[in-house]
């Protein structure tokens, strides 16, 4: 196998490991608030519909959790096997966030097991509650930790550059790099609007396939509140992600909205096809790039024409930013429209065809989740470090990464459909009615004392 057949299977087993890793990292981090939050509603309402519903969410979480905890470890484990010059480069500065993601993890999985050991041992639910904070405080900071070493591969610094290693390296200013806050919060944003939207979508399924149950009405609308929120601060953080860009990594906001040349007044492009560099079947929205650079619409952007070819990211990735803005916009209007359908008490907001659109939120935003990454990491092209060293550079000369692709795509296969299959009898076995049936056998069982 030659270097370039070694880079390319490196890429693509990294691709692959990142893409199914990223749809049980993001609910890993942000299942977590909503059990709490639908825990906190319980006790406040005293609700039983509520509490079942952290109950059934919590024993679903560990499921995800666990296939997390192997595809995370893929990961660590590729990146000194298919990039070790990146790793012999850079390894001594992302050492620390990547040994703070890995702590924040067990402190998260230490309180998790506690939470579910304990269910039933506290008379008063608000100080089982408080174990969630941990919970959701690890989830949450694992993401940020881990987000942080993809920050620093975008905008490194911290260190000085000396023939050709990275010397006098602070950690600290390393992980505080320009690229963190907005990534960091895009992240942990996404992750939690998308959560929120899968938890909806299989309540608005339930409901569809015949259960009427007011637990499903209350889950649905509870997630639906919640997505609507950060869907918004999602988008809010996607303006500012496009003014570090501008200011940080112009090539690939330039790559991203198709803009060649530098100019003023620059439009944002939506959609459309390249024809021998031509864009056609575009929408233009007037000024719209230079306000999302810069504030203002009159504001110079700079193009593609002030890179060399072979530091251009791939063009390709203008379609993953318009998959990802499409989807997010589409699912700020059904929650908006949802919550306030419901606020008005339109009946058309129970309609079939409204719940048809929330089970479909669900998917999409795991689509949108995707193609976010994949416009974060090919846009990054031909870097794997910006500026310091190319992906050619850091890859293994390895003639067996083709095997790897096969027996990991295998895990992965293994992985995904097993984890579907044990969630699908774990609550087909353990229906609502069921559960709440047993609640209140239980309830009246300790009345009875």
């Amino acid at each position: 196998m030659g270097n370039e057949e070694a880079v390319f299977f490196s890429r693509l087993l990294t691709e692959m490991t990142l893409s199914f890793h990223i749809i049980y990292a993001t609910i890993g981090v942000g299942v977590p608030l909503m059990i709490m939050l639908a825990q906190y509603v319980g006790i406040k309402k005293n609700d039983e519909h509520y509490i079942l519903m952290a109950r059934r969410w919590a024993r679903g979480f560990v499921i995800t959790v666990a296939v997390g905890v192997v595809t995370g470890t893929a990961i660590g484990l590729q990146l000194s096997l298919l990039w070790p010059n990146f790793m012999e480069l850079a390894g001594q500065v992302i050492a620390l966030p990547l040994f703070m993601e890995t702590f924040a993890f067990f402190f998260e999985a230490i309180f998790l097991g506690i939470y579910l050991y304990t269910w039933d041992r506290f008379e008063n639910q608000k100080k089982h509650l408080l174990l969630l904070v941990p919970v959701a405080v690890g989830a949450g900071m694992s993401a940020v930790f881990i987000t942080i070493v993809n920050a620093f591969m975008n905008a490194p610094q911290g260190f000085d550059m000396v023939n050709g290693e990275l010397v006098n390296i602070n950690p600290l200013l390393a992980m505080l790099n320009p690229a963190m806050p907005t990534k960091v919060a895009h992240v942990v944003s996404t992750a939690l609007m998308t959560s929120a939207f899968v938890l909806a979508a299989i309540g608005a399924f339930r409901l569809l396939k015949g259960s009427n149950h007011i637990y499903h009405k209350k889950a649905v609308y509870l997630m639906v509140k919640v997505g609507l929120v950060f869907s918004v601060a999602t988008a809010i953080i996607g303006d500012f992600s496009g003014k570090y860009l501008a200011e940080y990594q112009p090539e690939k906001l330039a790559a991203a909205e198709w803009h060649f040349e530098t100019s003023d007044s620059a439009p944002l492009i939506l959609y459309g096809v390249l024809d021998d560099g031509e864009v056609k079947y575009a929408i233009e929205i007037p000024y719209a790039l230079s306000i999302l650079a810069h504030n203002d619409p009159t504001a110079e952007v700079i193009g593609l024409d002030q890179f060399p070819e072979d530091e251009r990211p791939p063009l390709y990735i203008h379609y993953f930013f318009d998959v990802m803005v499409t989807i997010g916009m589409f699912m700020v209007m059904l929650s908006a429209f949802y919550v306030v359908a419901k606020w008005r008490k339109w009946k058309f907001a129970n309609s079939r065809f409204i719940l048809w659109l929330i089970v479909a939120g669900g998917p999409l935003s795991l689509i949108a989740i995707q193609a976010g990454w994949w416009m974060t990491e090919v846009g990054r092209q031909p870097w794997i470090l910006r500026g310091i060293m190319t992906v050619d550079e850091a890859a293994t000369s390895s003639g067996s990464v083709d095997i790897m692709v096969i027996a990991f795509a295998l895990l992965y296969l293994i992985l995904g459909i097993g984890s579907v299959v044990v969630l699908r009898r774990m609550f087909r076995n353990n229906p609502v009615e069921k559960e709440l049936d047993k609640m209140e056998a239980e309830r009246l069982a300790g009345e009875s004392k």
